[in-house]
Protein backbone atom coordinates (compact mmCIF):
# COMPACT_ATOMS: atom_id res chain seq x y z
CA UNK A 1 0.00 0.00 0.00
CA UNK A 2 2.81 2.99 0.73
CA UNK A 3 4.43 1.89 -2.55
CA UNK A 4 0.84 2.54 -4.23
CA UNK A 5 0.82 6.48 -2.75
CA UNK A 6 3.61 6.81 -2.08
CA UNK A 7 5.89 5.38 -5.51
CA UNK A 8 9.31 5.18 -5.56
CA UNK A 9 10.07 5.69 -2.15
CA UNK A 10 10.97 2.61 0.48
CA UNK A 11 9.43 1.99 3.30
CA UNK A 12 10.05 5.05 6.50
CA UNK A 13 12.42 3.98 8.75
CA UNK A 14 10.56 1.85 11.54
CA UNK A 15 8.67 4.04 14.58
CA UNK A 16 9.91 7.01 13.03
CA UNK A 17 7.63 9.78 11.26
CA UNK A 18 8.72 10.80 7.30
CA UNK A 19 6.84 13.39 5.49
CA UNK A 20 5.80 12.07 2.31
CA UNK A 21 3.55 13.03 -0.38
CA UNK A 22 0.43 11.23 -1.12
CA UNK A 23 -0.53 10.36 -4.93
CA UNK A 24 -3.63 7.99 -6.47
CA UNK A 25 -2.31 5.00 -7.41
CA UNK A 26 -2.34 3.20 -10.70
CA UNK A 27 -0.90 6.43 -12.44
CA UNK A 28 2.33 8.61 -12.61
CA UNK A 29 3.05 11.01 -9.97
CA UNK A 30 1.97 14.76 -10.93
CA UNK A 31 0.38 17.69 -9.61
CA UNK A 32 -3.22 16.19 -11.19
CA UNK A 33 -2.44 12.81 -9.36
CA UNK A 34 -1.65 14.35 -5.62
CA UNK A 35 -3.41 13.84 -2.75
CA UNK A 36 -1.79 15.20 -0.10
CA UNK A 37 1.39 17.19 -0.28
CA UNK A 38 2.35 16.82 3.26
CA UNK A 39 1.22 13.99 5.09
CA UNK A 40 3.31 11.98 7.88
CA UNK A 41 3.78 8.47 7.34
CA UNK A 42 4.77 6.00 9.97
CA UNK A 43 5.72 1.90 10.25
CA UNK A 44 5.32 -0.32 12.82
CA UNK A 45 6.97 -3.74 12.11
CA UNK A 46 5.02 -6.90 13.88
CA UNK A 47 5.18 -8.12 16.55
CA UNK A 48 5.34 -5.46 18.88
CA UNK A 49 2.58 -3.45 17.33
CA UNK A 50 -0.98 -2.98 19.47
CA UNK A 51 -2.31 -5.81 17.01
CA UNK A 52 0.99 -8.04 16.64
CA UNK A 53 0.85 -7.50 12.86
CA UNK A 54 2.46 -5.02 10.48
CA UNK A 55 0.66 -1.57 10.92
CA UNK A 56 1.22 1.77 8.75
CA UNK A 57 -0.14 4.97 10.14
CA UNK A 58 -1.14 7.44 7.81
CA UNK A 59 -1.19 11.49 9.56
CA UNK A 60 -3.04 13.59 6.30
CA UNK A 61 -4.30 16.80 6.46
CA UNK A 62 -7.45 16.85 8.18
CA UNK A 63 -10.19 18.78 5.40
CA UNK A 64 -12.92 16.41 4.54
CA UNK A 65 -11.78 16.32 0.86
CA UNK A 66 -7.86 14.87 1.39
CA UNK A 67 -9.31 12.00 3.99
CA UNK A 68 -12.30 11.28 1.40
CA UNK A 69 -9.76 10.97 -1.48
CA UNK A 70 -6.75 9.25 0.47
CA UNK A 71 -9.06 6.52 1.66
CA UNK A 72 -10.58 6.01 -1.82
CA UNK A 73 -7.02 5.46 -3.02
CA UNK A 74 -6.35 2.85 -0.45
CA UNK A 75 -8.25 -0.19 -1.74
CA UNK A 76 -6.71 0.42 -4.98
CA UNK A 77 -3.26 -0.11 -4.18
CA UNK A 78 -3.84 -3.31 -4.05
CA UNK A 79 -4.23 -4.02 -7.43
CA UNK A 80 -1.38 -1.56 -7.55
CA UNK A 81 1.12 -3.82 -6.50
CA UNK A 82 0.31 -7.37 -7.72
CA UNK A 83 -1.36 -6.20 -11.09
CA UNK A 84 -4.41 -8.36 -10.30
CA UNK A 85 -7.72 -6.02 -10.27
CA UNK A 86 -9.78 -8.83 -7.97
CA UNK A 87 -6.68 -8.25 -5.62
CA UNK A 88 -8.47 -4.63 -4.44
CA UNK A 89 -10.42 -7.01 -1.85
CA UNK A 90 -8.17 -7.65 -0.12
CA UNK A 91 -7.68 -4.02 1.61
CA UNK A 92 -10.92 -3.08 3.15
CA UNK A 93 -12.22 -1.26 6.12
CA UNK A 94 -12.03 -2.70 9.62
CA UNK A 95 -15.12 -4.14 10.90
CA UNK A 96 -15.98 -3.16 14.69
CA UNK A 97 -13.54 -3.69 17.31
CA UNK A 98 -11.58 -5.84 14.53
CA UNK A 99 -8.56 -4.23 15.70
CA UNK A 100 -8.75 -5.36 19.29
CA UNK A 101 -10.13 -8.86 18.12
CA UNK A 102 -6.63 -9.41 16.17
CA UNK A 103 -4.92 -8.08 19.15
CA UNK A 104 -6.48 -10.09 21.39
CA UNK A 105 -5.56 -13.21 18.96
CA UNK A 106 -2.07 -12.57 18.75
CA UNK A 107 -1.80 -12.25 22.79
CA UNK A 108 -1.29 -8.71 22.85
CA UNK A 109 -4.29 -8.21 24.91
CA UNK A 110 -6.39 -10.19 27.36
CA UNK A 111 -10.34 -10.15 27.56
CA UNK A 112 -9.87 -8.34 31.00
CA UNK A 113 -8.20 -5.03 29.47
CA UNK A 114 -10.29 -5.13 26.38
CA UNK A 115 -13.39 -4.98 28.83
CA UNK A 116 -11.39 -2.30 30.48
CA UNK A 117 -10.62 -0.27 27.27
CA UNK A 118 -14.44 -0.32 26.47
CA UNK A 119 -14.92 0.75 29.54
CA UNK A 120 -12.53 3.52 29.45
CA UNK A 121 -13.74 4.84 25.81
CA UNK A 122 -17.14 5.45 27.42
CA UNK A 123 -16.07 6.89 31.12
CA UNK A 124 -17.80 10.31 31.77
CA UNK A 125 -17.02 10.87 35.96
CA UNK A 126 -13.36 11.20 37.03
CA UNK A 127 -13.96 8.33 39.17
CA UNK A 128 -15.05 6.09 36.09
CA UNK A 129 -11.74 7.11 34.08
CA UNK A 130 -9.57 5.94 37.20
CA UNK A 131 -11.47 2.50 37.47
CA UNK A 132 -10.84 2.02 33.74
CA UNK A 133 -7.63 2.80 33.25
CA UNK A 134 -6.64 0.59 36.45
CA UNK A 135 -7.81 -2.21 34.04
CA UNK A 136 -5.75 -1.74 31.27
CA UNK A 137 -2.96 -3.17 32.67
CA UNK A 138 -2.31 -6.70 32.54
CA UNK A 139 -2.41 -7.06 36.00
CA UNK A 140 -6.03 -8.56 36.57
CA UNK A 141 -5.23 -11.47 34.03
CA UNK A 142 -1.92 -11.94 35.60
CA UNK A 143 -3.81 -12.45 38.91
CA UNK A 144 -6.53 -14.95 37.62
CA UNK A 145 -3.82 -16.72 35.91
CA UNK A 146 -1.82 -17.46 38.95
CA UNK A 147 -5.09 -18.23 40.60
CA UNK A 148 -6.04 -21.18 37.74
CA UNK A 149 -2.25 -22.59 38.10
CA UNK A 150 -2.64 -22.67 42.11
CA UNK A 151 -5.71 -24.95 40.86
CA UNK A 152 -3.67 -26.73 38.81
CA UNK A 153 -0.84 -27.92 41.22
CA UNK A 154 -3.64 -28.87 43.69
CA UNK A 155 -5.42 -30.81 41.40
CA UNK A 156 -2.04 -32.38 40.59
CA UNK A 157 -1.45 -33.49 43.50
CA UNK A 158 -4.76 -35.70 44.11
CA UNK A 159 -4.59 -36.59 40.52
CA UNK A 160 -0.94 -38.37 41.62
CA UNK A 161 -2.75 -39.61 44.74
CA UNK A 162 -5.55 -41.14 42.52
CA UNK A 163 -3.35 -42.69 39.71
CA UNK A 164 -0.48 -43.24 41.55
CA UNK A 165 -1.22 -44.20 44.90
CA UNK A 166 -0.53 -48.02 44.72
CA UNK A 167 2.22 -47.94 42.75
CA UNK A 168 4.40 -45.45 44.30
CA UNK A 169 5.32 -44.44 47.51
CA UNK A 170 4.31 -41.20 49.06
CA UNK A 171 5.92 -39.51 52.11
CA UNK A 172 2.28 -37.86 53.18
CA UNK A 173 -0.72 -40.05 54.13
CA UNK A 174 -3.78 -39.32 51.76
CA UNK A 175 -5.54 -37.66 54.83
CA UNK A 176 -2.79 -35.58 55.58
CA UNK A 177 -1.90 -34.67 51.73
CA UNK A 178 -6.41 -33.38 51.42
CA UNK A 179 -5.90 -31.29 54.05
CA UNK A 180 -3.11 -29.38 52.66
CA UNK A 181 -4.91 -29.06 49.79
CA UNK A 182 -7.90 -27.90 51.76
CA UNK A 183 -5.74 -25.07 53.50
CA UNK A 184 -4.46 -23.77 50.53
CA UNK A 185 -7.98 -24.00 48.64
CA UNK A 186 -9.19 -22.04 51.94
CA UNK A 187 -7.03 -19.21 51.51
CA UNK A 188 -6.87 -18.84 47.68
CA UNK A 189 -11.47 -18.77 48.45
CA UNK A 190 -10.88 -15.45 50.81
CA UNK A 191 -9.02 -14.11 48.23
CA UNK A 192 -11.56 -14.48 45.71
CA UNK A 193 -14.12 -13.27 48.20
CA UNK A 194 -12.46 -9.80 48.85
CA UNK A 195 -12.30 -9.78 44.80
CA UNK A 196 -15.36 -10.14 44.53
CA UNK A 197 -16.76 -7.95 46.88
CA UNK A 198 -14.63 -5.27 45.68
CA UNK A 199 -15.72 -6.05 42.19
CA UNK A 200 -19.50 -4.79 43.51
CA UNK A 201 -17.53 -2.20 44.98
CA UNK A 202 -16.52 -1.23 41.30
CA UNK A 203 -19.93 -1.46 40.09
CA UNK A 204 -21.25 1.52 42.14
CA UNK A 205 -17.99 3.59 40.46
CA UNK A 206 -19.23 2.27 37.22
CA UNK A 207 -23.20 2.41 36.67
CA UNK A 208 -23.63 5.02 39.52
CA UNK A 209 -24.34 5.50 43.18
CA UNK A 210 -28.05 5.37 43.68
CA UNK A 211 -29.20 8.17 45.93
CA UNK A 212 -32.56 8.50 47.80
CA UNK A 213 -33.88 12.28 49.38
CA UNK A 214 -36.16 10.99 52.46
CA UNK A 215 -38.46 13.41 54.31
CA UNK A 216 -42.08 14.99 55.95
CA UNK A 217 -43.45 16.81 53.56
CA UNK A 218 -41.77 20.32 53.06
CA UNK A 219 -39.09 19.09 55.28
CA UNK A 220 -37.19 20.84 52.22
CA UNK A 221 -36.23 17.94 50.30
CA UNK A 222 -36.37 19.47 46.48
CA UNK A 223 -34.75 22.31 47.72
CA UNK A 224 -31.54 20.33 48.58
CA UNK A 225 -31.59 18.39 45.64
CA UNK A 226 -31.37 21.93 43.92
CA UNK A 227 -28.60 23.25 45.91
CA UNK A 228 -26.62 19.74 45.60
CA UNK A 229 -27.00 19.45 41.84
CA UNK A 230 -26.57 23.55 41.52
CA UNK A 231 -30.09 24.26 39.61
CA UNK A 232 -33.37 24.60 40.30
CA UNK A 233 -34.18 20.74 39.03
CA UNK A 234 -37.42 20.18 41.37
CA UNK A 235 -40.18 21.97 42.56
CA UNK A 236 -40.27 23.69 45.71
CA UNK A 237 -43.30 24.98 47.19
CA UNK A 238 -44.83 25.55 50.66
CA UNK A 239 -48.07 23.58 49.43
CA UNK A 240 -47.46 19.99 51.10
CA UNK A 241 -47.18 17.10 48.58
CA UNK A 242 -46.20 18.83 45.25
CA UNK A 243 -44.08 15.85 44.52
CA UNK A 244 -46.04 13.08 43.44
CA UNK A 245 -43.53 10.77 41.41
CA UNK A 246 -39.80 9.96 41.65
CA UNK A 247 -37.89 13.00 40.03
CA UNK A 248 -34.41 11.19 39.40
CA UNK A 249 -31.35 13.44 38.52
CA UNK A 250 -27.95 12.24 37.24
CA UNK A 251 -24.92 14.79 38.27
CA UNK A 252 -21.00 14.61 38.77
CA UNK A 253 -20.69 14.86 41.96
CA UNK A 254 -16.87 15.23 43.24
CA UNK A 255 -16.05 12.78 40.21
CA UNK A 256 -18.92 10.27 41.38
CA UNK A 257 -21.65 9.50 38.92
CA UNK A 258 -24.51 9.71 41.12
CA UNK A 259 -28.37 9.25 40.23
CA UNK A 260 -30.50 11.07 43.21
CA UNK A 261 -34.28 10.48 43.60
CA UNK A 262 -36.15 13.35 44.99
CA UNK A 263 -39.34 11.52 46.34
CA UNK A 264 -42.68 12.37 47.85
CA UNK A 265 -42.48 13.57 51.35
CA UNK A 266 -43.69 10.68 53.79
CA UNK A 267 -47.14 10.92 55.81
CA UNK A 268 -49.86 8.66 56.59
CA UNK A 269 -52.99 7.75 54.52
CA UNK A 270 -56.14 9.84 55.76
CA UNK A 271 -57.21 13.19 56.69
CA UNK A 272 -54.20 15.23 57.91
CA UNK A 273 -55.21 17.95 59.15
CA UNK A 274 -57.59 19.78 56.81
CA UNK A 275 -55.93 18.17 53.67
CA UNK A 276 -56.92 14.79 52.58
CA UNK A 277 -54.06 12.72 51.29
CA UNK A 278 -55.35 11.73 48.02
CA UNK A 279 -55.19 7.86 46.18
CA UNK A 280 -52.27 10.09 43.88
CA UNK A 281 -50.13 10.75 46.52
CA UNK A 282 -50.30 7.86 48.21
CA UNK A 283 -49.13 5.96 45.34
CA UNK A 284 -46.26 8.59 45.28
CA UNK A 285 -45.55 7.84 49.07
CA UNK A 286 -45.78 3.86 48.00
CA UNK A 287 -42.92 4.61 45.30
CA UNK A 288 -40.65 6.96 47.79
CA UNK A 289 -40.26 4.28 50.11
CA UNK A 290 -39.69 1.13 47.32
CA UNK A 291 -36.69 3.65 45.92
CA UNK A 292 -34.98 4.62 49.60
CA UNK A 293 -35.31 0.73 50.15
CA UNK A 294 -33.83 -0.06 47.11
CA UNK A 295 -30.94 3.12 47.27
CA UNK A 296 -27.01 3.09 47.48
CA UNK A 297 -27.33 5.79 49.85
CA UNK A 298 -30.52 7.51 51.80
CA UNK A 299 -30.51 11.33 52.63
CA UNK A 300 -32.69 11.90 54.83
CA UNK A 301 -34.00 15.29 55.25
CA UNK A 302 -35.78 16.06 58.88
CA UNK A 303 -36.96 19.61 59.40
CA UNK A 304 -35.43 21.19 62.65
CA UNK A 305 -38.83 23.07 63.62
CA UNK A 306 -40.65 19.65 63.85
CA UNK A 307 -41.04 16.83 65.22
CA UNK A 308 -39.65 13.47 62.93
CA UNK A 309 -42.73 11.71 61.46
CA UNK A 310 -42.99 8.73 62.43
CA UNK A 311 -43.48 6.92 58.83
CA UNK A 312 -39.74 8.78 58.36
CA UNK A 313 -38.48 6.94 61.10
CA UNK A 314 -39.89 3.80 60.64
CA UNK A 315 -38.46 3.52 56.43
CA UNK A 316 -35.34 5.20 57.95
CA UNK A 317 -34.75 2.09 60.56
CA UNK A 318 -35.89 -0.37 57.92
CA UNK A 319 -33.20 1.31 55.51
CA UNK A 320 -30.50 0.89 58.17
CA UNK A 321 -31.38 -2.74 59.00
CA UNK A 322 -30.56 -3.52 55.11
CA UNK A 323 -27.01 -1.63 55.49
CA UNK A 324 -27.89 0.84 53.01
CA UNK A 325 -25.82 4.41 54.14
CA UNK A 326 -28.07 6.87 55.66
CA UNK A 327 -26.85 10.33 56.05
CA UNK A 328 -29.06 13.16 58.01
CA UNK A 329 -29.52 16.75 56.87
CA UNK A 330 -31.14 18.27 59.24
CA UNK A 331 -32.67 21.42 57.64
CA UNK A 332 -34.27 25.28 58.74
CA UNK A 333 -31.52 25.71 61.35
CA UNK A 334 -31.76 29.57 60.65
CA UNK A 335 -35.46 29.34 62.08
CA UNK A 336 -33.72 28.00 65.66
CA UNK A 337 -33.55 30.73 68.03
CA UNK A 338 -31.31 28.69 70.77
CA UNK A 339 -28.87 27.08 69.26
CA UNK A 340 -29.02 24.13 71.93
CA UNK A 341 -31.93 22.65 69.82
CA UNK A 342 -29.38 21.69 67.28
CA UNK A 343 -27.05 19.86 69.20
CA UNK A 344 -30.36 18.52 70.81
CA UNK A 345 -31.35 16.82 67.68
CA UNK A 346 -28.32 15.35 66.50
CA UNK A 347 -28.32 13.22 70.11
CA UNK A 348 -31.84 12.47 69.27
CA UNK A 349 -31.67 11.11 65.44
CA UNK A 350 -28.07 9.05 66.82
CA UNK A 351 -29.83 7.60 69.59
CA UNK A 352 -33.61 6.88 67.71
CA UNK A 353 -32.39 5.72 64.23
CA UNK A 354 -28.71 4.66 65.32
CA UNK A 355 -27.00 7.08 62.62
CA UNK A 356 -23.20 7.83 63.21
CA UNK A 357 -22.59 11.63 64.16
CA UNK A 358 -20.29 11.80 61.85
CA UNK A 359 -23.12 11.73 59.12
CA UNK A 360 -25.61 14.13 60.83
CA UNK A 361 -25.34 17.35 59.54
CA UNK A 362 -27.22 20.62 59.87
CA UNK A 363 -27.80 22.78 56.65
CA UNK A 364 -29.84 25.82 55.52
CA UNK A 365 -31.33 25.33 52.50
CA UNK A 366 -33.05 29.11 52.51
CA UNK A 367 -29.57 30.87 53.46
CA UNK A 368 -27.98 29.23 50.73
CA UNK A 369 -30.72 30.32 47.75
CA UNK A 370 -30.50 33.63 49.56
CA UNK A 371 -27.12 34.39 50.31
CA UNK A 372 -25.49 37.10 48.00
CA UNK A 373 -22.65 38.07 50.33
CA UNK A 374 -19.40 36.98 48.58
CA UNK A 375 -17.82 37.26 52.09
CA UNK A 376 -19.56 33.81 53.25
CA UNK A 377 -17.50 30.57 51.91
CA UNK A 378 -20.40 28.15 52.83
CA UNK A 379 -23.65 29.90 53.29
CA UNK A 380 -26.52 27.03 54.73
CA UNK A 381 -23.59 24.56 55.42
CA UNK A 382 -24.11 22.89 52.23
CA UNK A 383 -20.59 22.38 51.17
CA UNK A 384 -19.77 20.74 54.68
CA UNK A 385 -22.84 18.56 53.78
CA UNK A 386 -21.72 17.69 50.29
CA UNK A 387 -18.04 16.89 51.78
CA UNK A 388 -19.64 14.59 54.31
CA UNK A 389 -21.47 12.73 51.22
CA UNK A 390 -18.52 12.34 49.41
CA UNK A 391 -16.74 10.56 52.35
CA UNK A 392 -19.62 8.18 52.50
CA UNK A 393 -19.09 7.61 48.10
CA UNK A 394 -15.39 7.42 48.85
CA UNK A 395 -16.02 4.90 51.53
CA UNK A 396 -18.57 2.75 50.17
CA UNK A 397 -16.19 2.34 46.69
CA UNK A 398 -12.60 1.89 48.58
CA UNK A 399 -11.31 -1.38 48.30
CA UNK A 400 -11.63 -4.09 50.64
CA UNK A 401 -7.80 -5.64 51.17
CA UNK A 402 -7.78 -8.52 52.99
CA UNK A 403 -5.29 -9.68 55.78
CA UNK A 404 -4.22 -12.55 53.89
CA UNK A 405 -2.74 -9.64 51.13
CA UNK A 406 -2.30 -6.73 52.80
CA UNK A 407 -0.85 -4.84 49.58
CA UNK A 408 -3.39 -1.82 48.86
CA UNK A 409 -2.54 -1.38 45.28
CA UNK A 410 -3.57 -4.93 43.94
CA UNK A 411 -7.04 -4.43 45.74
CA UNK A 412 -7.25 -1.25 44.11
CA UNK A 413 -7.47 -2.49 40.37
CA UNK A 414 -10.02 -5.28 41.68
CA UNK A 415 -12.45 -2.69 41.88
CA UNK A 416 -12.09 -2.58 38.02
CA UNK A 417 -13.56 -6.32 37.39
CA UNK A 418 -16.56 -6.44 35.35
CA UNK A 419 -19.66 -7.81 35.87
CA UNK A 420 -19.04 -10.90 33.55
CA UNK A 421 -15.65 -11.29 35.63
CA UNK A 422 -17.97 -11.05 39.09
CA UNK A 423 -19.90 -13.82 37.98
CA UNK A 424 -17.08 -16.09 36.96
CA UNK A 425 -15.21 -15.36 40.21
CA UNK A 426 -18.95 -16.28 41.83
CA UNK A 427 -18.63 -19.29 39.88
CA UNK A 428 -15.61 -20.42 40.70
CA UNK A 429 -16.32 -19.92 44.78
CA UNK A 430 -18.94 -22.54 44.30
CA UNK A 431 -17.05 -25.18 42.75
CA UNK A 432 -14.25 -24.74 45.87
CA UNK A 433 -16.92 -24.94 48.19
CA UNK A 434 -17.94 -28.14 46.19
CA UNK A 435 -14.44 -29.15 46.84
CA UNK A 436 -13.59 -28.18 50.61
CA UNK A 437 -17.42 -30.04 50.95
CA UNK A 438 -15.92 -33.12 49.41
CA UNK A 439 -12.61 -33.04 51.42
CA UNK A 440 -13.75 -32.28 55.24
CA UNK A 441 -17.58 -33.54 54.57
CA UNK A 442 -16.65 -37.60 53.67
CA UNK A 443 -19.48 -39.21 52.45
CA UNK A 444 -21.57 -41.95 54.87
CA UNK A 445 -20.45 -44.91 53.03
CA UNK A 446 -16.72 -44.44 53.69
CA UNK A 447 -16.94 -43.42 57.15
CA UNK A 448 -15.89 -46.49 58.33
CA UNK A 449 -13.33 -47.28 56.16
CA UNK A 450 -12.12 -43.49 57.01
CA UNK A 451 -12.02 -44.62 61.11
CA UNK A 452 -10.29 -47.47 60.78
CA UNK A 453 -7.25 -46.04 57.93
CA UNK A 454 -6.23 -43.58 55.28
CA UNK A 455 -8.12 -45.84 52.58
CA UNK A 456 -11.46 -44.40 53.15
CA UNK A 457 -9.59 -40.62 51.76
CA UNK A 458 -8.76 -42.42 48.58
CA UNK A 459 -13.07 -42.95 47.85
CA UNK A 460 -15.20 -41.09 45.47
CA UNK A 461 -14.42 -38.60 47.56
CA UNK A 462 -11.07 -37.59 46.06
CA UNK A 463 -12.27 -37.70 42.67
CA UNK A 464 -15.00 -35.39 43.04
CA UNK A 465 -13.06 -33.22 44.96
CA UNK A 466 -10.67 -32.80 41.45
CA UNK A 467 -13.28 -32.35 39.05
CA UNK A 468 -14.50 -29.47 41.50
CA UNK A 469 -10.95 -27.98 41.07
CA UNK A 470 -10.69 -28.89 37.28
CA UNK A 471 -14.16 -26.80 37.05
CA UNK A 472 -13.03 -23.66 39.37
CA UNK A 473 -9.55 -23.35 37.08
CA UNK A 474 -12.18 -24.02 34.09
CA UNK A 475 -14.04 -20.60 35.40
CA UNK A 476 -10.64 -19.29 35.81
CA UNK A 477 -9.34 -19.49 32.36
CA UNK A 478 -13.10 -18.72 30.76
CA UNK A 479 -12.21 -15.18 32.35
CA UNK A 480 -8.81 -13.89 30.32
CA UNK A 481 -10.11 -16.31 27.46
CA UNK A 482 -7.20 -18.28 26.91
CA UNK A 483 -8.03 -22.03 26.62
CA UNK A 484 -9.41 -24.32 29.20
CA UNK A 485 -8.60 -24.64 32.54
CA UNK A 486 -6.79 -27.89 33.53
CA UNK A 487 -5.35 -28.42 30.14
CA UNK A 488 -4.38 -32.72 30.27
CA UNK A 489 -1.17 -31.95 29.38
CA UNK A 490 -0.39 -29.45 32.52
CA UNK A 491 -2.00 -31.62 34.74
CA UNK A 492 0.17 -34.88 33.45
CA UNK A 493 3.38 -31.89 33.59
CA UNK A 494 2.11 -30.91 37.18
CA UNK A 495 1.88 -35.12 37.80
CA UNK A 496 5.35 -36.22 36.69
CA UNK A 497 7.16 -33.41 38.39
CA UNK A 498 6.06 -34.58 41.44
Amino acid sequence: MQAGICPDKPLPKPRFATLRKLYAPNAPPSTSTLLDSGALVLYFPAPNTVTGEDVLELHVHGGPAIVRAVLAAIPQCAGSATGVKEAASIIRYAEPGEFTRRAFANNRMDLPQIESLGETLSATTEQQRMLSVRGTTSTLAARYEHWRTLLLQARGELEALIDFSEDQHFDESPATLCASVASQVQSLSILIEAHVANAVRGELLRSGISVALLGAPNAGKSSLLNRIVGREAAIVSQEAGTTRDVVEVGVDLGGWLVKIGDMAGLRKAGLVGTEVVGAIEQEGIKRAKQRALQSDVLIVVQDATAEMDPEVAETTKQCVNLNVNVVVAINKVDKLDDPQLAKGWKTKVHTSLRIPTERIFFVSCWDAKQSTRGDLKDPGRIQVFLHGLLNTFAEMTAALVPEADPDPSIWQESLGATERQRALLSECLSHLESFLDAVQNPSQDHSDDTAEGDEGSESVDIVVAAESLRLAADTLSRITGRGEGGDVEEVLGVVFEK
